[in-house]
């Protein structure tokens, strides 16, 4: 099973990569399929790709959504990784 899942833009790196928060844990990831992407937005992330933008209402009710689930997926990320 594959799951993409909502993450915060913290940082914009060189070469179409940006570090994203995903439940507080920072990683990198490639916005080469993506345009447009600022500090703060909101990226569908799948195996190391931002997939699309996501509106930040969506993303935080899909974050709660999976938080729900008990698996740890969707825990929003600290206030400080906030841009």
């Amino acid at each position: 099973m594959c799951l993409a899942v909502p993450a915060r833009v913290i940082e914009l790196l060189e070469d179409d990569r940006a570090t994203v928060s995903l439940g507080g844990v920072k990683v990198a990831c490639s916005l080469a399929l993506v345009e447009g992407v600022t500090v703060g937005d909101y990226v569908i992330v799948h195996v190391g790709y931002a997939l699309s933008k996501l509106d930040p209402e969506e993303a935080e009710r899909t974050l709660a959504l999976l938080a729900e689930t008990g698996t740890g997926i969707g825990t929003l990320p600290p206030a400080s990784d906030a841009a």
